[in-house]
């Protein structure tokens, strides 16, 4: 049955999550043959389709950290109303290869040219898909529709006054609810419904970013806080002087190109081995990197898809996860998901270990494998450790060498200590080549398809997560206290083109290490930012920084830096360790001091002048720092949603407290709003991973419920927007 009323909504952010609604509005209103209108507002100060994150214009430097082949705004479910235009950003590529829009710039045409479904693109192109998507559905809007786009920045939301009231009929129904959607230029909308997809908003600064700024204003530093690295004006690091970079995950890499490619250095492969060595510009600076592992994320294996093919869930699946939901349990991540995750990544490692280095077994390898299956297998009544049963497999199978230690995995340099800052250095190149190779050795690596499963169990995990929910305390203490940085740490790491420059410029003196654990302060005398690892030792050459006159513009250079592994087999220890909360402690470093010493020197630390956070912003809404956010808190239409802890304590999480579905936010007295909805990154303490886009469907193997999840959501939104 069609929609004979006129409806008006405003959709506020006009990234990929609000095209996606904008998209499945069209294609829900299509679909039911509407006679009525409906009437669309877009609000977005940055230009619709790509949004802030996503602008065509950024470095081609800056990567996505996907494939051709994952990313899409466009669902491809068949129990969704069909779209009226677009297509996954792959079959875009394709499609721009073959017949290229006209509104294609050269640097786009020359990316695109070249790209295949493997390739990593940059976020400029894929910024370019989302604009172009956007355009095709406006020249299909379907009858009775219309679209505004008002670049400008929503600063309020608030009910409309009300029409009198029928005494006879009572409270007016959720139709009647209308809003005032105010913008930064004076316009008012006044619509029937809005939806929050707003996407990355920048946030206050905690209080040691803050001591910092304060510092670096009243002695004449250079502090670049938390930021988009689109946004940052990287001109105005100086070239040949030291710079401490804070943070080795994804962002640092988008640093690490700005300050060396970006300003013309070069990467020259070696003849005899695929080895990259730099060539500086000479206008680059000294990058001191630190992270509190000390190493940054490990790199992507070489896939022919986003999953392994190789791995294949056995335990943590989502026929088990429905299981809880089916018996009404609400699961804890830490007592009944982790361990299922677990015994797939040790699984994974060792079928992959008996396949590929067959030598690496002490027996033979089915027979080794026939036993770990069975000391892995989940019995219900049982109280013996299945973790000790198969560590005793283990040991008796596997020689030492190539045991693995899971969870050192993300802290390689755990449990070591450096004389010096050379031999740090070194002890990180050697990281980072053999991080390299094993991602190029793809799927028969041991340790990438440990890493395979756990990336694997990710998408069974989110969908666990948003449909059912696990406990509380085990959200606050497991999943987001230990187990999101860990499994980031592993496999939400860089193209494995990025570890390999990373070594190169490490070996040429561009870039240097801090440690592990490092601390960071202020030294007024001196003028300068400092951070130290209480794992690095102070021998002479450990003076880098603004004081070091005898290292060169670059330090000391690594060239003679022997290549090799870091501890065991999986970057950890000597010893095997498959299992046990008692690792994790030992393993993954905990956040340690966060306030800034404002004192004298350190001995054995670094010094600067200027200092980088290589972070987001934080993706809270307590401290975003949006106009429209923060009105909707203060005046009760939402609320941030709290847990407790095993302690019964009650902890602020980052997201919006939401009923599903579709998510709907709850204001500060407990009640839902009714035309109100959240979409996107402010979901965040009810979804999990609310960061990375939308998946295409793959050409082979799984296809996980969390895939397309956001798609889901908007069409979800659409629908109930139409019906009201």
């Amino acid at each position: 049955m069609g929609i004979s009323r006129s409806i008006r909504t405003a959709v506020i952010g006009a990234g990929p999550r609000g095209t996606s609604v904008l998209e499945r509005l069209l294609a829900n209103w299509a679909s039911a043959g509407s006679a009525g209108t409906l009437h669309i507002d877009v609000i977005d100060p940055y230009p619709a389709g790509p949004g802030h994150v996503w602008q065509p214009g950024q470095s081609r430097l800056y990567l996505m950290n996907t494939q051709s082949f994952y990313p899409t705004v466009v669902p491809e479910d068949p129990e969704l109303a069909p779209p009226l235009a677009g297509h996954t950003f792959d079959q875009w590529r394709e499609l721009q290869q073959s017949h290229p829009r006209p509104a294609l710039t050269d640097e786009e045409r020359g990316e695109v040219s070249g790209l295949s479904e493997a390739d990593f693109p940059s976020r400029a192109l894929y910024g370019r898909y989302l604009r172009s998507t956007l355009e095709e559905l406006l020249t299909v809007l379907p009858a009775g529709v219309s679209v505004d786009f008002h670049q400008a920045r929503a600063t309020s939301v608030r009910h409309a006054a009300s029409e009198p009231v029928n005494p006879v009929a009572g409270a007016p129904d959720e139709s009647s609810v209308r809003f005032n959607v105010v913008l930064d230029d004076g316009t008012v909308l006044t619509v029937d419904s809005v939806v929050l997809a707003m996407g990355h908003l920048d946030a206050r600064l905690n209080a040691e970013q803050r001591e910092l700024l304060s510092a670096a204003e009243e002695l004449g530093l250079l502090y670049v806080p938390p930021a988009a690295p689109a946004d940052v004006d990287w001109s105005v690091v100086p070239g040949g002087k030291p710079v401490l970079v804070r943070g080795m995950g994804l962002n640092f890499f988008d640093v690490m190109g700005q300050l060396t490619e970006g300003r013309g250095g070069r990467f020259v492969a070696g003849e005899s081995n695929a080895e990259l060595t730099y060539l500086p510009s000479g206008r680059e600076p000294l990058i001191i990197a630190a992270s509190r592992r000390g190493t940054p994320y490990r790199a992507k294996a070489t896939l022919a898809g986003y999953y392994p093919g190789e791995v294949q869930l056995r335990y943590c699946t989502e026929d088990a996860i429905a299981k809880f939901a089916e018996s009404g349990i609400r699961p804890s991540f830490d007592f009944d998901l982790w361990p299922l995750l677990h015994r797939d990544a040790i699984w994974a490692y060792y079928s992959t270990l008996a396949r590929s280095q067959p030598d690496a077994i002490l027996t033979g390898p089915a027979e080794f494998l026939r036993a770990l299956e069975e000391a892995l297998r989940p019995h219900a009544h049982s109280t013996a450790k299945w973790e000790n049963a198969a560590e005793s497999v283990i040991s008796v199978h596997v020689r030492a060498a190539h045991r693995l230690d899971l969870l050192g995995l993300a802290a390689p340099l755990a449990r070591r200590t450096f004389g010096s800052r050379t031999e740090l250095d070194a002890a990180v190149v050697d990281y980072l080549l053999d991080d390299a190779r094993r991602s190029a050795l793809g799927e028969d690596d041991p340790v990438k398809m440990a890493i395979g499963a756990l990336h694997h169990g990710r998408a069974v995990l989110k969908t666990a997560v948003a449909d059912s929910g696990i406990t509380d305390e085990s959200w606050v203490a497991g999943l987001r206290g230990w187990f999101e940085s860990f499994v980031e740490g592993l496999a939400s790491g860089p193209p494995a083109l990025r570890a390999a420059q990373l070594a190169a410029l490490a070996r040429a003196g561009v870039v240097r290490f801090v440690g592990p654990d490092p601390k960071f302060g202020v030294d007024r005398r001196a003028r300068t930012f400092t951070a130290a690892s209480p794992w690095v030792g102070g021998q002479t050459d450990e003076t880098v920084g603004e004081g070091s006159e005898d290292a060169g513009m670059y330090g000391v250079g690594l060239d003679r830096v022997g290549v090799g592994t870091v501890g065991a087999v999986a970057g950890g220890s000597a010893g095997g360790a498959v299992g046990g909360a008692g690792l994790r402690s030992a393993a993954v470093r905990g956040p340690g001091s966060a306030r800034a010493r404002t004192e004298s020197a350190v001995p054995g630390a670094v010094s600067a002048a200027a200092m980088i956070e290589a972070l987001a912003p934080a993706n809270r809404v307590a401290v975003n720092s949006s106009p429209l956010l923060e009105q909707l808190l203060a005046e009760g239409m939402v609320r941030p949603r709290l847990m407790m802890t095993v302690e019964g304590t009650p902890v602020e999480t980052s997201g919006l407290d939401v009923v599903p579905h579709p998510y709907r936010p709850l204001g500060a007295n407990g009640s839902v709003t009714p035309g109100l909805y959240v979409l996107g990154l402010q979901l965040s303490a009810t979804q999990w991973g609310t960061a990375i886009a939308a998946e295409a469907r793959p050409k082979s193997g799984p296809v996980y419920r969390s895939g397309q999840r956001t798609l889901r959501d908007a069409d979800e939104i659409a629908r109930d927007i139409l019906a009201h």
